[in-house]
């Protein structure tokens, strides 16, 4: 598909979460195919080459005109797979993608990973009183998540982010590789793409 769109910004963006996404297989299970959370989970395992090429589309894609769900989950993908340890992720750049796509694609599973990025970041009170607002939804009624997330907001981090099997789901880390720069002039294009959209959505 992305070869017969090749300027299809969303397109690009679905790869780029797809492969993201993908780089962690080999690190997302355990022995006995148990789920490992993505801050437990050993980096070294996960495919380089693939977050390299993941993270190159998604930095072409955020940096277009306008803004796609996916091109905001494949940021999102990418600043959480650029971080060379868990606690490296920026949470406040997460935080701030999860509040632009909520507006521009409402739904009750981008609220509850904008709780989680919120508690890690202000604290375990203001991820709560987010997640207050989903209570009467009934999409969430009763989901395994929410009730997680309510029970430790603060270690929420470890729950997968939209789009994404395991725990996944930014602008200042999509240059980044294992610390290295995916190109020249990729961060600047990026940061003002990033301060203009948040301008524009009032972040």
């Amino acid at each position: 598909m992305h070869r017969l769109l090749p300027d299809g910004t969303e397109v690009a963006s679905l790869l780029a979460l797809m492969l993201l996404t993908d780089s962690r297989r080999a690190a997302r299970t355990g022995p006995g195919g148990e789920l490992i959370p993505l801050d437990e989970q050993d980096r070294a395992r996960w495919d380089c080459a693939l977050i390299a090429e993941g993270t190159a589309l998604a930095s072409a894609a955020v940096a277009s005109a306008t803004l796609g769900p996916y091109q905001l989950q494949a940021a999102i993908a990418a600043t959480q797979a650029n971080a060379e340890r868990a606690q490296d992720t920026d949470w406040h750049q997460v935080h701030a993608l999860y509040k632009i796509l909520e507006r521009i694609a409402p739904n009750p599973m981008v609220t509850l990973n904008r709780a989680v990025a919120l508690a890690q970041t202000r604290g375990p009170r203001a991820g709560l009183e987010l997640l207050a607002a989903l209570g009467d939804d009934t999409r969430m009624a009763g989901h395994h998540r929410l009730h997680a997330v309510r029970a430790h907001p603060a270690g929420a981090g470890r729950l997968p982010a939209t789009g994404s099997r395991d725990g996944q789901p930014g602008r200042a880390a999509l240059p980044r590789v294992a610390g290295r720069p995916a190109g020249p002039g990729a961060r600047p294009a990026i940061a003002e793409h990033g301060s203009r959209e948040g301008q524009r959505y009032k972040v």
